[in-house]
């Protein structure tokens, strides 16, 4: 699994990740971002076109080597400055309260540990800081939710851990965060069993 989870699966997520459906989701989630930024599971940059001129620098959290040199084309196209800080989500490098912003976009589904690794978050981040994301998770309606836990498993299996059926909202309150914008909804052109996102904003107090 080596060898996919470094060199094949990368490159799954940008071309799954990287369609232009999304990017209308991206604009939207990096609204408001400004300062100092962390974001978690960079992957090849998908975002970078999207951050706002109030952004002053990102550090970018990714673990793979590949997707990181797939963001090299879009990271000469940015004026904004982003530089690899970390391989892990669950263990940032970073002292508290180092960041005005958080950004996450399809990222909480895949990591293993995702409560540390959103401790972690509200640790880097200002007291008043905000984490902005874009997750998908468990479906709002009944019958699409026992196709997530009928799929998942295999889900899990072909990208690199990715769960179907976390409750993003819940994940954000139970580690502190107070949900200050929140939209659930599927995504166009996708089945439901993948696109149930939810989309804001949370505040670390």
């Amino acid at each position: 699994m080596g060898f996919y989870r470094d060199h094949v699966l990368p490159r799954i997520v940008n071309a799954a990740c990287g369609m232009k459906t999304a990017d209308p989701l991206r604009e939207r989630v990096c609204e408001g971002l400004e300062g100092e930024v962390v974001e978690i599971g960079f992957g090849s940059g998908l975002n970078v076109p999207f951050y706002p001129d109030s952004v002053r620098r990102v550090a970018a959290v990714e673990p793979a080597d590949v997707g990181w040199r797939m963001a090299a084309k879009r990271l000469r196209a940015s004026s904004v400055r982003v530089e690899r800080s970390g391989l892990d989500g669950q263990s940032l490098p970073f002292e508290d309260d180092s960041f005005d912003a958080a950004l996450s976009t399809w990222t909480m589904c895949t990591i293993p540990d995702v409560e540390q690794a959103l401790a972690e978050l509200r640790r880097v981040l200002k007291p008043g800081g905000a984490l902005r994301f874009v997750e998908h998770g468990l479906a709002p309606d009944e019958p699409v939710r026992r196709w997530q836990h009928r799929l998942e498993r295999v889900q899990k299996r072909l990208f690199g851990g990715c769960h179907l059926t976390r409750e993003i909202p819940d994940l954000l309150r139970d580690a502190g965060f107070e949900i200050t914008e929140l939209d659930v909804f599927y995504e166009d052109g996708a089945p439901k069993f993948v696109a149930a996102d939810s989309l804001g904003a949370a505040v670390s107090p």
